[in-house]
């Protein structure tokens, strides 16, 4: 079955923005080197994915720019997710100018990263909301268990504005289900569920396993099961889409790996919601042909 990745990044860290790749902390230092359209090419061909949607991985309006460079120059790029600071109103301007690209889907603002986890419903400008409204672009909500409940107050703020939750809100799986991110996990997730102009991605999960958890296919389904089964029952498959996250995934498994754990549960439903999570969602969510 044909995949859309939904969920992707390339960087070139010698263009000096990407202040969280630090080679002097030894578990991100294999990410600190060049990861481009090359690279990434021969294994989605191998997976059966022959799109991506390209995500940011850095706070700065140049890394879009080159971003957008990229996708112009590779047809297997089919959107672009940005970065811009919501909270200028200056930032319309910026919006107009990438919206006019064929390629610019939506912004994403590394809520993870910011030192104020209820930034999002107190900072972002009104006027630049209401421009990514009025440009039909999207928002995508890279956030761990304690940024969801200001993220569904901005949400419930602004219906019309169509989102995504990143890596299905970050569950800290390796720290077992009776830690304290569990019960906010579990009410924010399904309370943001109920807005329907919310969508989950089922990405980025290995990263957050502990090394048993992933130390094979099997035991990546098992720790993955409660997660999966959650999101399936909040927002079902026609909500739901696959992602990679590579190359971060490459810290926790190959991108091969994280294709046969997910797809031990997406191959479970009936093939047309299948093929809803494999490649629909994202088609419909960021306006793919």
């Amino acid at each position: 079955m044909t995949r859309i990745d939904s969920h992707q990044h390339f960087w070139r860290p010698s263009r000096g923005d990407y202040q969280w790749l630090r080679a002097d902390e030894p578990a991100l230092a294999p990410l600190v080197r060049d990861f481009l359209p090359e690279d990434l090419d021969p294994l989605l061909r191998a997976s059966n994915a022959p799109k991506t949607v390209l995500v940011q991985a850095a706070g700065s309006m140049a890394e879009t720019e080159f971003l957008l460079d990229l996708a112009s120059r590779h047809d297997f790029i089919c959107g672009v997710v940005g970065w811009i600071d919501l909270s200028r109103s200056d930032a319309v301007p910026v919006l107009d100018a990438w919206a006019r690209h064929p390629k610019f889907k939506g912004v994403r603002p590394m809520l993870q990263d910011l030192p104020q986890v209820d930034w999002i419903e107190r900072a972002p400008d009104a006027d630049a909301v209401r421009a990514l409204i009025r440009l039909g672009l999207r928002f995508d909500a890279l956030v761990k268990p304690e940024h969801l409940s200001s993220l569904l107050r901005f949400l419930r703020a602004w219906p019309e504005l169509p989102a995504v939750i990143d890596h299905a809100g970050k569950p800290q799986l390796a720290q077992g289900w009776q830690g304290d991110w569990a019960t906010a996990w579990q009410r924010d997730m399904a309370e943001l569920a109920a807005l329907p102009q919310v969508q989950c991605k089922f990405s980025g999960l290995l990263n957050e396993m502990s090394p048993l958890q992933r130390a094979s296919t099997a035991a990546s389904v098992t720790a993955l099961r409660p997660v999966w089964d959650s999101l399936l029952q909040w927002f079902g498959p026609a909500r739901l889409m696959w992602g990679s996250d590579w190359p971060v995934l490459t810290l926790a498994g190959s991108y091969a790996g994280w294709v046969a754990a997910a797809g031990a549960l997406i191959g479970e439903l009936p093939a047309g919601d299948q093929a809803s999570v494999w490649r629909g969602c994202a088609q419909r969510f960021y306006g793919i042909e």
